[in-house]
């Protein structure tokens, strides 16, 4: 689901100004356009020139993404877009955090990945008690430093091999 709010994030910055390339505008496009102020036409013009900067094989994916996109039932795509307005709301230093952690779940290997999701599921299918003990360590570990951090996960492991679990 992530990916494809990233990927529908993209699609509308980058493949939207750039499906009437060659043609004209449909009369509705035009009027929508024509009613842009000079901020959100400056906006659309550059993110048309980075649409343009793109490789070939880029555009190619990111068209492929729309596809997808386009042949979900709706109602999945709804929620999709709602989403996508509900991030755009965001002020800029909170979706900026979101693409960074977006990045760096992407460019986890598959396993890690695989391993993240069964844990967010135990999380999300644990009864009450467990999930808010599950949340309250969360908001511990986010006040700790690195070096605690650290420190508690060596104790983790510790604690784990004592009890024989790998």
């Amino acid at each position: 689901m992530t990916r494809l709010l990233a990927a529908l994030a993209l699609c509308a910055l980058l493949v939207r100004p750039a499906l009437g390339e060659g043609a004209p505008p449909p009369a509705d496009a035009r009027t929508r356009l024509e009613q842009l102020t000079p901020a959100e036409r400056e906006e659309l013009r550059q993110r048309y020139e980075r649409w343009k900067a793109l490789p070939e094989s880029e555009k190619a994916r990111l068209r492929e993404e729309l596809e997808r996109l386009r042949a979900l039932p709706p109602e999945r795509r709804e929620r999709i877009e709602e989403n996508w307005r509900v991030f755009r709301s965001l002020p800029e230093r909170d979706r900026q955090e979101i693409l960074e952690r977006f990045a760096r779940w992407r460019d986890m290997p598959p396993e890690r990945r695989a391993q993240m999701r069964a844990f967010f599921d135990a999380i999300l299918n644990a009864p009450p008690r467990e999930r808010e003990r599950y949340l309250e360590n969360l908001r511990t570990w986010r006040t700790m430093s690195p070096a605690e951090r650290e420190l508690a996960r060596e104790k983790w492991r510790q604690e784990r091999r004592h009890r024989g679990i790998r």
